[in-house]
Order: structure tokens, then C-alpha cells, then sequence
């Protein structure tokens, strides 16, 4: 647990800052449970109550007075498990009826009285599924320690687990001080200005989500059988550019984006805690190449290039050292977050490995949502669970219509970079 009234890091704190009436500031994970009797409410509450005391921030919320700079960690005093799980009232007996009460839950402000975090019971669908909403607001956790909390707090493990099913992207051959890699570094990651994204639109605070699968073994395969091993993180960002492509040439848009890849630094200070700790990648798609094994290829080698140059941990101390310089900083940030440098984020955070449950429910899924922002209005979550990854796909359905299509479309590119591997 921390400390009372420990300040936000600088990060989290900027992520707050972000929250507005368009902008909701949480990330959704998505658990779909096996048919089977309802999960007793009062249960799901008594045992994840129990389970609070040793999750970092569960039990706080956001303060700050006139004498504070910066907001801080407090207790939640009047703190009340009903008000953080919860069933929906909305009736849901259809997969088309849970996207649309996941999209209203997407929409709502999570309430800053109280710690930032909600769980919300969804069905049971008529086939006897249920879901759990688990929305977890930014400024609390990034996408690695969202899931931490939930393995705290919710999932219990029925096998052991030997570590993720998909390893996060890192920079190990960085060191911190290395400032000589920053020219190169800027170069790769904010030196491709491209042209106007078709997700670089205003947003309104409705959401859409959808939901795509495929089996981790078919991305490890397919990335084995390259001829430079690629990745199952390449991988999936090849299968993400085939669905766009397909998707986006329909509609006749120019085939030039680049996608904004989250990279996880929380190895560099070992125990991961409840906080955010990321920088990122910036990876053409390549959606101009038909050829969708060398679409791949060309990915891979992108990536492989930056992580082996540090860029990320670059990035990420750069922006730090010029936190001080407010000027710099925001030049810097502006650069970065300009849809001209990506057009569409696409994280991948590693979920357990092994087989989960709730209340004696298995997991039978597990996805995660990311929400939109003004001028890129679509993004893309993967997560791993068990041999599955799930892909979500969050827009505000004003500006970007139709994101079941590219769901499928999604589906159908790593079904065709499986046959053309077979």
C-alpha cells in the first residue's frame, strides 16, 4: 500500500490532467466467464473487498489543496464496495447487447470521489455467459499494472503460471545517460511526419467497441517462419495493418499509417507497481505493401532496429530531463502526440499464462479496451490470456463508424498470413 498522500508521479499526474467531458481517462478489461449459474453479487463483493488491503491505491482517491502543486494519493474515508461492484442494469442477452452496455460503461466518468476503479457484472447472455467490465482509470495504472490489479484483486489462478504468455517490448540495450542515442533516437521516432490520418477527428464522448481473437500459437508459428524471426508483437501489428488495409481501401483512404506502440519500462525499476511507466515506438504499417508476408518482414525490421537502439528508454528519458523546461516539454509532447507522427496507437500487454477463475468461473476471455482521443479517434488493445490474445478496438462511432467490420477484417489478415505460412 503506499504511503498517505503520496504525491502522483509527474506521469500520472499529466494523465489526469487529460480527463475532460469527451475524455474519460480509464482503460476497460473486458473478462468473459463460462456458462454457468449467476455470480452471487454480495459474493463477488465480499471477496473482492477482502482482497483490497494489499492493492496499491484501491482504497484512494484523488485529493489535492490550495497548497499542493500536484494531486495526491488519500485515503477514501467513506469508501463503499457497492458503488465500485456492481451489476448493470443494462438487459443483455445478446453479444450486440453487451457491446452497447461496454460502450455506454466506455462513456461514463469514472466518479473522482472515490478511488478510480469500478467493476461491472454484465448478463447473463442467453447462452448462460457473463462478463465482467473492469474499467481502471489511466492515471492509476498503465496496461501492465491494470492487470496487476486485477490478478489482486479479482482473478483467482487455477495453474500455476510460469510468467506472461507475451513478453512486453523493451530496450535492454539502453542505459540511462546514453544521451548521445537521442539525435538517432528523434530521428526514428518523431522525424516521418505523414499525411492526414483518417482517424484525425474530433471526438464526442460515445464509444464502440468490438472484439477480435486469435491463437498465440499461430502467431508464434507465423513468426517463426520468417526468415528473420519475427516476433508475435510483430506479428500482431501485421495482422492490425492487413485489417486496415482491407478496411480502409474499401473506403478509399490513402494507405499511409503509422501506428504508436506503448513499451513497457517497468523492468527498469523491477517490481512493477500500480502506476505508469511507459514510452513507446513509432512503427510504419506498411499498408502500401500487398504482400502481406512482407509486410511483415519490413515491421519486423523496424522494430527490431529500435528496440536494439534503446529508443524507447531514450524517449522516455528525454521527456523526463525536460520536464523542467516547460518550453521544450511541450514542444516535445506536441510532437509526439501529433497525428501527422501516428495515426492509431496499438498496445500489447501480457495477461497471465495460466488458466484464471472467478468465483469457480472459468475465464474463458479476456480483451482490453483503450479509449479514443481528439485526432485519433480509433485505438487498438491487445492482451494475452492463456494461448488466446483478444484485440479490442475503441472508437466514437461520430467519427469512426463500423468498428465490428474491422474486427473482422482484423481476423480474416491473420487468417490469410496463417494459410500463406501453412
Amino acid at each position: 500500500m503506499t504511503d498517505d498522500g503520496a504525491l502522483l508521479s509527474q506521469d500520472d499526474a499529466q494523465i489526469l490532467a487529460l480527463e475532460s467531458a469527451v475524455v474519460m481517462g480509464h482503460t476497460l478489461k473486458l473478462l468473459v466467464l463460462e456458462p454457468g449459474t449467476p455470480l452471487d453479487l454480495e459474493a463477488l463483493r465480499k471477496s473482492v473487498g477482502a482482497r483490497l488491503l494489499v492493492v496499491p491505491h484501491a482504497l484512494e482517491k484523488v485529493g489535492q489543496d490550495d497548497a499542493d502543486t500536484q494531486p495526491r494519493w488519500i485515503p477514501a474515508t467513506d469508501f463503499c464496495i457497492e458503488n465500485h461492484v456492481r451489476r448493470s442494469s443494462a438487459e443483455c442477452e445478446t453479444t450486440e447487447d453487451s457491446r452497447r452496455a461496454l460502450g455506454a460503461l466506455m462513456a461514463e466518468h469514472l466518479d473522482h470521489t472515490q478511488p478510480l476503479w469500478a467493476l461491472d457484472l454484465i448478463g447473463p447472455l442467453a447462452d448462460g455467459r457473463e462478463m465482467i467490465a473492469a474499467r481502471i482509470h489511466h492515471a492509476m495504472a498503465d496496461g501492465i499494472a491494470a492487470m496487476h490489479f486485477l490478478e489482486a484483486a479479482v482473478l483467482d489462478v487455477a495453474t500455476p503460471s510460469d510468467g506472461p504468455a507475451v513478453k512486453p517490448g523493451v530496450a535492454e540495450s539502453h542505459k540511462a545517460g546514453e544521451w548521445s542515442r537521442v539525435p538517432a533516437a528523434l530521428s526514428r521516432e518523431l522525424a516521418h511526419r505523414g499525411s492526414r490520418s483518417p482517424f484525425d477527428l474530433p471526438i464526442t464522448g460515445e464509444r464502440d467497441l468490438a472484439f477480435a481473437s486469435v491463437a498465440l500459437s499461430e502467431l508464434k508459428a507465423i513468426g517463426a517462419s520468417r526468415p528473420v524471426h519475427a516476433t508475435v508483437n510483430d506479428v500482431l501489428l501485421a495482422g492490425v495493418a492487413g485489417g486496415l488495409r482491407g478496411w480502409l481501401k474499401s473506403a478509399g483512404t490513402p494507405l499511409d499509417l503509422r501506428a504508436q506502440v506503448p513499451v513497457s519500462l517497468h523492468h527498469r525499476d523491477g517490481d512493477v507497481v500500480l502506476s505508469n511507466h511507459d514510452s513507446f515506438l513509432n512503427v510504419d504499417l506498411e499498408l502500401s505493401d500487398p504482400d502481406p508476408l512482407s509486410r511483415l518482414d519490413r515491421i519486423s525490421a523496424h522494430t527490431r532496429a529500435a528496440k536494439q537502439a534503446g529508443d524507447a528508454a531514450t524517449m522516455y528519458d528525454l521527456f523526463h530531463a525536460l520536464g523542467s523546461v516547460p518550453l521544450l516539454s511541450g514542444m516535445l509532447h506536441r510532437a509526439a502526440s501529433s497525428s501527422r507522427e501516428f495515426s492509431v496507437a496499438v498496445s500489447n500487454v501480457p495477461g497471465p499464462r495460466a488458466v484464471t477463475s472467478i468465483s469457480g468461473r472459468q475465464v474463458t476471455a479476456l480483451y482490453s479496451a483503450s479509449e479514443p482521443g481528439a485526432h485519433h479517434a480509433l485505438r487498438i488493445a491487445a492482451i494475452s490470456h492463456g494461448g488466446t490474445i483478444g484485440v479490442g478496438f475503441c472508437t466514437d462511432p461520430t467519427a469512426v463508424p463500423g468498428i465490428d467490420h474491422l474486427a473482422v477484417a482484423v481476423e480474416e489478415a491473420f487468417e490469410e498470413l496463417r494459410a500463406l505460412v501453412e
